[in-house]
């Protein structure tokens, strides 16, 4: 509980309470789980003082200095900490619901597990500051400088993230619009290895997506080491958990990242639900292969792995998907795979760079002519 020595010399007013502070230099205030419900605080000097639990609901705490407070679990619901020094503030688990942050400067501020849901942080400076399993909802991070902040499953719900600052006050200004965003940009922008990592998941990253079985593990890992003896790098998507996951979204997020697919049909379980979905999202050249192996059933050579009638419709209808390669063992698969999966799939690249050009050079004439029918609406 709060010392009530110090509750009532806070309560005496701010004056006081700061005379007091300066002659009392060494003394960490304890104000624990204090009522300050509406208290007028303006510019009080609260500097390392223990407020955890507090409940400081609707008061003005506006220029007030609060270095290295501790606010955990505090109720600062509607109060108003405009311009408030907030460096190194711990606001763990706090109730910051509607309040005022304007300009505030919460600098490697603590604000893990706090609710700032229609907080107004306009102009706030949060630079390394800790933000997980944050509740942002509805709040203002407009022109916030964001720079070395740390985001965890944050609630965004409704904020208004615009012109935030990713660079700190003694670099050029360079802002986005998107707080999650922000870590990613800063990152890309001042590191090469960050930069030499996108460049190999853009230029270098096969996916190869399959059902590979205990006895058809040793194909993928063939096809995984050679593929690296080609300078690429190899993202494998085995399609072995339960049908009831939907992998969708997580196989059309892979696909958007690499450089071209291959898919192993051999299994006619290997997921053309997600094939079928991602194929027309998804322009990049997909080689189908299958294994030209005979199927034993009642211990029987039957018939050979055909291709499901759905994934022949589908490469009648997008030309990236290539013709398929039937392997007939380890040795066979590897030693055509440049000619017969790499080479058609590169090739096919290449030949798309023209169409890019020529994609950017007609976006170009539209944006042109969308700015000149601007000019004729307004009659410039």
């Amino acid at each position: 509980m709060a010392n009530t020595e110090h509750t009532e010399i806070l309560r005496s007013g701010v004056d006081m309470w700061n005379r007091w502070r300066k002659g009392h230099a060494s003394i960490q205030p304890n104000l624990r789980r204090a009522n300050l419900k509406r208290a007028n605080l303006r510019e009080a000097n609260l500097r390392e003082a223990n407020l955890s639990g507090a409940n400081l609901s609707g008061a003005d705490l506006s220029r007030t200095d609060l270095r290295n407070a501790n606010l955990g679990r505090a109720d600062l619901s509607g109060a108003i900490l405009n311009r408030a020094n907030l460096y190194r503030t711990n606001f763990r688990n706090a109730n910051l619901r509607r309040a005022d942050l304007r300009n505030a400067d919460p600098i490697r501020a603590d604000l893990s597990g706090a609710d700032l849901s229609g907080a107004d942080l306009s102009g706030a400076d949060l630079s390394l500051a800790t933000l997980v399993e944050t509740n942002l909802t509805e709040a203002i991070l407009t022109n916030c400088r964001i720079y070395g902040i740390a985001v965890w499953s944050v609630e965004l719900q409704g904020t208004k993230q615009n012109n935030l600052v990713i660079t700190p006050d003694d670099e050029p200004i360079i802002t986005v619009d998107n707080l999650k965003v922000a870590q990613f940009i800063y990152l890309l922008l001042n590191n090469a290895e960050i930069r030499s990592v996108i460049d190999t998941i853009t230029s270098k990253v096969v996916l190869i997506l399959g059902r590979f079985s205990l006895e058809r593990k040793v194909i993928l890992d063939a096809l995984r080491h050679e593929l690296r003896n080609h300078n690429y790098s190899p993202v494998i998507f085995d399609f072995a958990p339960p049908k009831s996951l939907d992998l969708t979204e997580t196989v059309s997020t892979l696909a958007h990242l690499a450089r071209f697919i291959i898919v192993d049909l051999t299994d006619p379980n290997s997921a053309p639900h997600e094939i079928a979905t991602i194929a027309p999202q998804c322009i990049r050249p997909i080689k189908p292969i299958i294994s030209s192996k005979l199927i034993t059933k009642d211990g029987k050579e039957v018939e050979q792995w055909r291709e499901y009638e759905m994934f022949r419709d589908l490469r009648r209808r997008y030309h990236w998907i290539l013709d398929t390669f039937r392997y007939q063992d380890i040795p066979h698969l590897i030693n055509s795979l440049q000619e017969d999966i790499i080479q058609p799939a590169e090739e096919k690249i290449h030949r798309w760079e023209p169409e890019k050009e020529r994609i950017k050079e007609l976006e170009e004439k539209n944006r042109q002519l969308e700015e000149e029918i601007e000019k004729l609406k307004w009659g410039q």
